[in-house]
């Protein structure tokens, strides 16, 4: 049953402890990244054989697969994809940054370029669930943003396939090529490249323990998006909110993972004491009604504080991945929020809208780091390079302090780069 904790009452480290993964998989991992390095294709093939229980002899899904998989999946579903995809574009289109230059001073010129990352290699999680809708999050972004090369990486299942609604995700969104490859020996694959997969610039989406691992230890070799942990949901609501909507909306995260966190923090204890009681009579009622209830037995948890304000401020504390803002007015309350990765206002926005369809991204930054870091975006898949150009006038108007500064920091050679160009 999940715990009731008042946060006048108890310690800092009581109320925001939270259960972490027990094991650690740096060995595994690191030695997964050798093989691949090592043999390529063939450890990827005896990888999926051994994690996935299905025996490829070819990597890459064929364009034959993915007109089957499209013409299988049901036409509402395809529908209701192509909405998504177009949501998803219009709220990203928004974030293109744009070049710029500045020419203010005679002779002086400088600016930004924008440029596409080349290639970008996309982790498309599978085993105990199908996840189109992370398709059209990490492949819509870059698209936009003009990636050349997107390839998209997802774990097959046991016939050998991916499931049909991946690829009729993929294929509505663009993405060119598709490997039947997960795990940690995917990142391996898109960060130094085989015989089949290609090696990209960076990597974007979650993935388990074993990718995010993964992620860290390729960091360097390629870029990454962010290293996610488990999912987390954080539930502002009043005295006056549906328990039964917020119990809802706690176990949309839940059924995620055992080691996912669910939290709703009020006002009212009287709400508290519902949806303690709701969340019971909901829990059995689910698919994944197993891993719910361990993730709400470990790390769920109801907090009650005096007033909103201070709701706000433990919020702000946990900077949760996904805030739900449970109440009337709830425009009131944003400037106050100061740490999440994607903000859901209101009584009627559950977080499953940001998940499907709204439009703004799923990938998003958990275990605090909401504090430094954001959501997947366009800005994910474009770097950007500056440009200075001066004539020979504007450089003599300020070489002598630019040699000064240089020498101010002991950089003779520095400071000769600049004042050789005027002893000619």
């Amino acid at each position: 049953m999940i715990r009731i904790l008042n946060y006048e009452e108890l310690s800092y480290d009581e109320i925001f402890a939270r259960e972490e993964a027990k094991f650690n998989p740096t060995e595994i991992v690191a030695e997964i990244i050798a093989a691949v390095r090592a043999e390529g294709d063939k450890a990827l093939l005896a990888y999926n054989k051994k994690f996935d229980g299905c025996d490829l002899t070819v990597l890459e899904v064929s364009e034959a697969e993915i007109e089957e998989a499209f013409a299988a999946v049901d036409p509402r579903f395809l529908e209701i994809l192509r909405n998504a995809e177009a949501n998803i574009r219009a709220f990203h289109q928004k974030q293109v940054r744009n070049s710029f230059i500045i020419n203010e001073t005679a002779g002086v010129v400088t600016g930004q370029k924008i440029t596409p990352i080349e290639k970008v290699g996309l982790y498309v999680p599978g085993g105990t669930a199908a996840y189109p809708s992370t398709v059209l999050m990490d492949s819509v972004p870059a698209k936009i943003a003009g990636c050349k090369e997107i390839v998209m990486v997802t774990p097959p299942g046991k016939d050998g396939k991916v499931n049909p609604v991946i690829l009729a995700a993929a294929k509505i969104a663009g993405v060119q090529r598709i490997f039947k490859v997960g795990g940690a020996q995917a990142v391996a694959a898109l960060a130094y490249g085989t015989e089949s997969i290609p090696r990209v610039d960076k990597i974007v989406g979650p993935g388990n323990a074993f990718v995010a691992e993964a992620k860290r230890q390729v960091f360097g070799q390629v870029s990454i998006d962010m290293i996610a942990g488990p999912s987390e949901i954080l539930v502002v609501a009043d005295g006056k909110s549906n328990p039964a909507h917020a119990a809802a909306d706690l176990l949309s995260q839940a059924e995620h993972d055992k080691l996912a966190s669910a939290v709703l923090v009020t006002d009212s204890l009287e709400l508290a004491k519902a949806v303690q009681a709701e969340l019971e009579k909901q829990i059995p009622l689910l698919s994944r009604a197993e891993i719910a209830r361990e993730s709400i037995d470990r790390n769920g948890k109801i907090i009650v504080a005096k007033d909103l304000k201070v709701v706000i401020d433990i919020a702000n504390e946990i900077a949760p991945e996904h805030l739900e803002l449970m109440v009337d007015n709830p425009f009131d309350y944003l400037d106050g929020i100061q740490h999440a990765g994607s903000i859901f206002m209101g009584r009627y926005c559950p977080e499953a809208l940001g998940d499907y369809y709204a439009g703004p991204n799923h990938t998003l930054p958990t275990s605090g780091t909401a504090r430094f870091s954001s959501p997947l975006s366009v800005d994910d898949f474009v770097k950007k390079s500056q440009y200075t150009y001066y004539t020979k006038d504007a450089l003599m108007r300020v070489g002598q302090d630019v040699a000064y500064f240089a020498e101010q920091e002991g950089l003779t050679a520095h400071a000769r780069s600049v004042t050789s160009r005027f002893e000619e």
